[in-house]
């Protein structure tokens, strides 16, 4: 059989069969076991043939002489790129999306989905909301502090508050401060935040509504970060103990070498890039993770990058063993990912 060949039909439905049956049992699987399952004519004579072939262009492996044979990772690829999603019911997404009523937060509900996650696979749940300049601003507010500080806060249209506490060379009596809220927030209210940054900038120069004090003030709190949030993740994973009863075949060196990764924000949003890399709203499947990490070798991802409804980006996935049951890992993505983007804060 040539290797870089298409499957036929007959090998695809009996490799199929093989990747169904492994990931039921764990064990290797013979001829005679795919013969009782298909269910027809095709003798086990016949499928070994098949097998052999599928064996010569390396989609199964034989760990021992008698044994049968195992599906490698060509053999997963192949079988999941086959698959589709299931089709989530409007029910299901509706009770779905009661599970994030009441959280007001960009943090509950990413905290929430990696939990969900966790709970209808029993693998390791993955959400991660990935703020960017793209962020809309709700409002500023300005607070007075003691010694000419002041109290910097950004709500952002996603529900995301950043404080800051700055310094000034001179005091800013109470009014300046309420100038410069309402002036920004009757102004830039609904801007992406790296737009309004720099239409103010323009503005700051040229501004004549405002006082000459207030200007220089508001060049000033400009300068030391108003408008600016911290862009770093918010990520949340659940369920990476699952992975302790998994026969990844690790050392325990190599086992705390995988948890180590995985405890690492960036290591995580840095998997979640590499290999969720499709459009928005397409599910992405991935078997095998050696690239990201030698220790991942034997794992899958199965993710799908959305936008929340305030229009901020957000990537679910789960990660597990190469062993698992890939329609109900997708349809679970698919239904969090829906419900997600579905639930108003």
């Amino acid at each position: 059989m040539n290797t870089g060949a298409p499957l036929n039909l007959r090998h695809r439905e009996v490799l199929a069969a093989i990747v169904r049956a492994y990931i039921d049992t764990g064990e290797p699987i013979g001829s005679r076991t795919i013969s009782k399952l298909r269910q027809d004519s095709l003798s086990p004579a016949s499928i070994r043939n098949v097998m052999a072939d599928l064996a010569d262009a390396g989609y199964l492996a034989q760990p021992h002489t008698s044994a049968g044979r195992l599906p490698t990772e060509k053999a997963f690829q192949a079988y999941v790129s086959a698959l589709t999603a299931n089709r989530v019911a409007a029910g299901e997404t509706e009770r779905m999306t009661n599970e994030f009523r009441g959280l007001e937060t960009v943090r509950e509900r990413m905290e929430r989905s990696s939990f969900i996650l966790m709970d209808l696979t029993k693998n390791v749940g993955i959400a991660a909301a990935l703020p960017e300049l793209a962020q809309e601003l709700d409002q500023i507010q300005l607070i007075p502090l003691a010694e000419s500080r002041v109290l910097m806060v950004l709500i952002t249209r996603d529900h995301l508050v950043r404080n800051r506490v700055v310094m000034l060379d001179e005091p800013a009596s109470p009014e300046d401060l309420r100038s410069i809220c309402n002036y920004v927030n009757r102004n830039f209210a609904g801007w992406q935040l790296g737009q309004a940054r720099m239409e103010l900038l323009r503005r700051i120069a040229e501004e004549r509504e405002l006082y000459d004090s207030v200007v220089r003030k508001l060049q000033v709190l400009y300068h030391k970060g108003m408008l600016e949030v911290d862009t770093s993740p918010e990520v949340h994973m659940e369920g990476a103990s699952n992975l302790l009863g998994l026969d990844l075949h690790l050392t325990r060196e190599k086992l705390r070498e995988l948890f180590h990764a995985l405890e690492e924000k960036q290591r995580v949003i840095e998997l979640l890039d590499r290999f969720l890399e499709q459009p928005a709203g397409q599910l992405a499947v991935r078997v095998g993770l050696e690239e990201a990490h030698p220790a991942m070798k034997d794992l899958a991802l199965i993710g799908i990058t959305i936008r929340l409804p305030s229009g901020l980006p957000a990537k679910v996935a789960v990660l597990g063993p190469m062993r698992m049951h890939y329609e109900r890992v997708m349809a679970a993505v698919l239904q969090t990912s829906r419900a997600l983007e579905s639930a108003q804060f």
